[in-house]
């Protein structure tokens, strides 16, 4: 009887304890990408990082991304209607669901802050924040928000802390149209517009926003 009813004292402490950690909030689902049971992951962490903080600057991080933005590029790249020859052949094996693990568990994690070139970061507020009236380039942050967070119902991605080299090299992809994933030409229209100048500068702003 007393094992009893110590098991049931403590299975009564477990339940009081759970409504303690919101929905979302649960830190081994944070670091425990295994919860997940995507077999994939591996093969992210090799270019992404295991917490999504790519050490390759011409890979994204993941970290702190919303999750609807993840799924959608991965499913652009399982469709090739986004090109990257190692992320097409990536994608392709994933199911919708297994793209939404990987999602859940990228956006889970905290996104790493770096320090941009003081150099052009001068510049590169100056565009993010108002734009370039004089050549049509319209504010970043009317998008993204004035710290980098993005917009996830709109699935524009938080950029605060993204590595300039990455950044710089989608607006250029953008700008050449070898990447043309974006609803109604919004980004390769405003890249159009932009000198290398301020796409490198806007690039480093974006970097040193703290996320």
């Amino acid at each position: 009887m007393k094992k009893v009813a110590m098991v049931i004292a403590a299975g009564l402490a477990l339940g009081l304890s759970l409504p303690v950690l919101a929905a979302g909030d649960n830190p081994e689902a944070k670091k425990d990408e295994s919860l997940y049971g995507v077999p994939w992951l591996k093969k992210c962490s090799g270019c992404h990082g295991k917490d999504g903080n790519s050490k390759n600057p011409k890979r994204a991080k993941l970290a702190g991304q919303h999750k609807s933005y993840i799924i959608k590029q991965l499913k652009a790249f399982k469709a090739k209607e986004r090109i990257d020859k190692d992320m097409n052949k990536q994608a392709a094996p994933l199911t919708e669901s297994e793209m939404e693990k990987l999602a859940t568990y990228f956006s889970n994690q905290a996104r790493k802050p770096a320090i941009g070139d003081e150099k052009v970061v001068a510049l590169g507020e100056s565009i993010y924040r108002a734009g370039n009236k004089a050549t049509g380039v319209p504010a970043c942050a009317a998008c993204h928000g004035p710290a980098g967070a993005g917009n996830p119902a709109a699935k524009f991605p938080n950029l605060a802390g993204q590595h300039a080299t990455y950044v710089s090299k989608q607006l250029r992809w953008f700008q050449s149209g070898e990447r043309a994933n974006d609803a109604g030409k919004m980004m390769r229209n405003i890249a159009m517009r932009m000198t290398n100048a301020e796409i490198n500068a806007v690039a480093q702003f974006i970097q040193g926003l703290q996320p």
